[in-house]
């Protein structure tokens, strides 16, 4: 049986918690979870199932899949960038949770005209209206074949 690093686990949930100014009481009765339990998970003492770190993460506002690769759940070497990229943005305290989800559509469209795929559908009631459509030409220029700009054009006069 693979030994998991739970204190990590438990640590940057301690770390995420203090970030949301929550108590490990107030934690717990958000994910639905004892407080005993929430601290031996946070001390690295138990090792949470996936069902219960949906919960905590949800009730943190953070990515579930971030702590089921802390947690040894999924396969980090994957998409460890993505994963902690999307964890940050989530995890911003001057960010709204708008300009949050904003942010994170146009950060998986750069992703995938860059040819990488997602984590999953963008729900639609996120999307209606965010995502900025690219232009072929920039506004009042050209673009050289390389697809530079080339600047604006000037008239004779």
């Amino acid at each position: 049986m693979a030994s998991l690093n739970v204190g990590n686990l438990g640590e940057y949930l301690r770390e995420q918690r203090r970030n949301a100014q929550l108590s490990l009481r107030q934690l717990a009765d958000a994910a639905g979870v004892s407080n005993p339990y929430l601290s031996q998970i946070e001390r690295g003492l138990r090792k949470p199932s996936a069902e219960v770190l949906q919960q905590v993460a949800k009730a943190l506002r953070i990515s579930a899949e971030t702590l089921y690769v802390r947690a040894g759940i999924l396969d980090a070497e994957r998409d460890r960038d993505e994963v902690e990229t999307r964890a940050v943005i989530l995890a911003d305290p001057s960010l709204n949770e708008r300009q949050k989800q904003v942010l994170l559509q146009i950060y998986e469209s750069f992703r995938k005209e860059n040819g990488f795929g997602g984590e999953g559908p963008v729900r639609p009631e996120e999307s209606e209206g965010t995502e900025a459509q690219p232009s072929d030409t920039p506004v009042g220029g050209t673009r050289t074949d390389d697809g530079s700009d080339a600047g604006p054009r000037r008239t004779a006069g």
